[in-house]
């Protein structure tokens, strides 16, 4: 049971994760490569705060979110000179520059040894100490999340983030300042990612930089792709397809001595099989 619980947990911080990606890349078009940077100055900020201060959980990861949307504007204004595949490059670059932060940031985030000792959140006296406890916190914010992305979506903002996406010059003739819109939606989308880096940090009561690699944002790009562009249900479904996908492979028969490298190599096949035949997702309504 502790172990579905803990898996139901990794399914909703990485909904969270597709949520806020599906955000950037499906309804505005840009590709970005950078979301476990965010995902990951969420979580350090907030397990800075905990250990260091003892600061309540919720405020860290109030102020997790305002540091990450700082951190962010800055980094959406850079990209911003960029388009296509430069901006996916770009995003590519300062994900390494963030690592390299959090890697060698000795001081602050004490490097590869990482942060021990987090604490699990406490809200008017209860502490989310059981797993089943934090499995419906991880669940509230994910559906709050979830409600905020469908406002956006469904919302005139929304509407002109998915018109940049089809044309940004023809958007632009009726007097909107794209740069703007698209600061804006990347700005939330890093907040959003920043609050499943909290959750994540909290969760696991360590965190150290090998969690917010390059690879990490390319696994969230996966789920957002797999699931389906521009549709927050998909988004959801790929982070739950993507997380038990490998597990479900740990109960396949492959000898021992190679069970590890056949999974992967499944794993992977499946997932060309999928992109072959379904190239806009599961649930998508936008091909990249």
């Amino acid at each position: 049971m502790e172990y579905l619980i803990h898996i139901a947990i990794l399914i909703s911080i990485y909904a969270i994760l597709g949520l806020s990606l599906n955000l950037v890349i499906g309804y505005t078009g840009l590709l970005s490569i950078t979301q476990a940077a965010f995902y990951g100055i969420g979580g350090y900020v907030t397990a800075i705060l905990l250990t260091s201060t003892g600061m309540n959980f919720f405020l860290a990861l109030i102020i997790g979110m305002i540091i990450t949307g700082i951190c962010s504007l800055v980094i959406g204004f850079v990209l911003s000179k960029f388009n296509d595949d430069y901006y996916a490059l770009g995003s590519f670059g300062f994900n390494v520059i963030i690592y390299s932060i959090f890697l060698n940031w000795q001081s602050l985030t004490r490097g590869p040894l990482g942060i021990p000792g987090i604490p699990r959140p406490s809200l008017f006296g209860f502490t989310f100490s059981e797993n089943f406890s934090f499995l419906i916190l991880s669940l509230v914010f994910l559906v709050i999340i979830y409600y905020i992305s469908r406002f956006i979506t469904t919302s005139s903002f929304g509407r002109v983030l998915k018109a940049i996406r089809e044309d940004e010059e023809a958007i632009s003739v009726f007097g909107y300042h794209t740069l703007w819109f698209k600061l804006a939606i990347f700005v939330v989308s890093a907040m959003m990612a920043a609050v499943a880096g909290s959750l994540f940090a909290s969760y696991i009561t360590f965190i150290d930089p090998s969690s917010f690699t390059l690879t990490e944002s390319i696994f969230i790009l996966a789920i957002v792709i797999l699931g389906g562009l521009a549709n927050n249900k998909g988004a959801m479904l790929g982070a739950v397809c993507l997380i038990l996908l490998p597990e479900i492979l740990r109960f396949v028969g492959f000898p021992d001595d190679i069970a590890a490298q056949m999974r992967q190599v499944t794993y992977g096949v499946i997932l060309i099989v999928l992109m072959m035949y379904r190239p806009q997702g599961l649930i998508g309504e936008y091909r990249l």
